[in-house]
């Protein structure tokens, strides 16, 4: 069934290898690469089971999403971003950069956030009290998605949950933007190889193979695939739930889709075997085209000026970790 676009934006994207045929899957301890069958419904309704493979997760598509707008060299966003606030963690003795709320796994509600302190007050207080949690009171969706917005928007993107038990309620926020690579139709390639020891020719007590010495052939499996498909949804309604208003709401939406777009213009080479290219035009739904990288960002700058209100301190809001309050 098709989605009103008005509602969800989805994009299945056309990927193909950049250098030859195979390629590298995702691979998860224990399982290996992820394989399943896709059911395809034929013209007489009855399903046909296409072997298929997962390529990379949602997981791992968030986390790349989220890089596209990190600049690692210089700990900082890009330059795209640039007017978003965001939360800089700070050694509390140095003042040297640790980490931050667009790159630990759990944003704002990470350790070292809700650890550390702003102006001497703890971040979990400071967090409580902008959110407004209290014990025996209805969590305000609204008031939470504004004090969010203003401590780091990305997190209307990507997700919180601030699950402390210091939070009374511990509110959610889910996904707005989703992905997933699936490859269909495919078969197992199959190969292999020799780590070389041109030292010690011979295994010998203490000296062998478990501790990395010695001559040992390996095996890898890849696949081919005859389509494989990146899948990418914003989710609109939820970016309007908010109930930020218009102007933050197309400014939400403006850098989701800039992470789809750039992602997908620097070429997603996910692993040294799986290097992919997009393959055709981007479209929803409808037939409408990804925007581009530079209307995209217009977007963004014409978004930032409107929504200054809601940002916050409108860029890094530094607050200080140290060892010693961890532990």
């Amino acid at each position: 069934m098709a989605v009103d676009p008005q509602r969800r934006l989805i994009y299945e994207v056309g990927l193909e290898p950049t250098t030859g045929s195979l390629l590298q899957p995702t691979g998860f301890p224990d399982i290996g690469a992820a394989e399943f069958e896709r059911p395809v419904r034929q013209s007489d309704g009855t399903i046909e089971w296409v072997p298929s493979l997962l390529v990379e997760s949602p997981q791992s598509m968030a986390n790349r999403l989220e890089a596209v707008g990190w600049d690692e060299g210089a700990d900082q966003p890009v330059p795209a971003l640039a007017g978003l606030p965001w939360v800089r963690v700070v050694n509390g003795t140095t003042g040297e950069y640790l980490t931050s709320s667009r790159t630990e796994a759990h944003r704002l509600a990470s350790a070292f956030v809700k650890d550390a302190d702003l102006d001497g007050r703890s971040m979990k207080d400071v967090i409580r009290e902008r959110l407004d949690l209290r014990d025996d009171t209805p969590l305000s969706a609204r008031h939470i998605a504004a004090a969010v917005m203003a401590l780091d928007p990305l997190c209307l993107i990507h997700g919180v949950f601030f699950s402390d038990k210091e939070w009374p309620g511990q509110p959610k926020i889910q996904r707005a933007v989703t992905a997933v690579v699936e490859a269909h139709e495919v078969k197992t390639a199959h190969s292999g190889g020799v780590k070389k020891d041109h030292v010690r020719h011979k295994n010998v007590e203490g000296g062998g193979s478990t501790e990395g010495y010695g001559t040992i052939p390996f095996h890898r499996t890849e696949y081919t695939a005859g389509s494989i498909v990146g899948y990418f949804t914003v989710d609109r309604d939820q970016i309007a739930a908010y109930g930020l208003g218009d102007a933050a709401t197309d400014l939400l939406e403006a850098v989701a889709l800039w992470e789809v777009r750039t992602l997908l213009d620097g070429g997603m080479r996910l692993r040294t075997a799986c290097d992919l290219a997009v393959s055709g035009s981007v479209t929803d739904q409808a037939g409408d085209p990804l925007p581009d990288a530079d209307e995209l960002e217009a977007r963004i700058r014409t978004g930032v000026e409107a929504c200054a209100a809601l940002l916050g301190v409108g860029g890094p809001l530094d607050v200080e970790w140290s060892d010693a309050k961890a532990k």
